[in-house]
C-alpha cells in the first residue's frame, strides 16, 4: 500500500518573497504545494499492522512542488533555485 493512499490531497498557492541573486531585486513568487490531510478511516486492503501503524502515525503536510524560479524582471529573466531547504511542513 503506498502512503499517498493515507491522505486526500488539494494544491496550494502561497506566496513568498525572494531576491533574485543575479539582478538583486526582491519580488513576490506564487510556489505551488500540495496539502496532505490525513483520511479519517483506514484505506481499505490495510490488513497487516505494519499498514495499520504507519496510518496511526501519518501527520497532515504540505509538500512543495516548485524548486525553481524565474526572476520576474524582464531584462533579467534568470532561472535560480528555491533559497531555502524546506520543502516539507508539517501542520499542527
Amino acid at each position: 500500500m503506498d502512503e499517498r493512499d493515507f491522505y486526500n490531497e488539494k494544491p496550494e498557492t502561497k506566496t513568498a518573497t525572494y531576491c533574485c541573486p543575479k539582478c538583486r531585486q526582491k519580488q513576490d513568487f506564487k510556489i505551488r504545494w500540495l496539502r496532505r490531510t490525513r483520511k479519517a478511516q483506514l484505506p481499505r486492503g490495510a490488513m497487516d499492522e505494519y499498514t495499520r501503524a504507519k496510518f496511526a502515525n501519518a501527520k497532515d503536510h504540505m509538500v512543495r512542488v516548485d524548486d525553481t524560479l524565474y526572476c520576474a524582471n524582464p531584462s533579467c529573466r534568470a532561472k535560480f533555485d528555491i533559497p531555502n531547504f524546506q520543502t516539507v511542513v508539517f501542520i499542527e
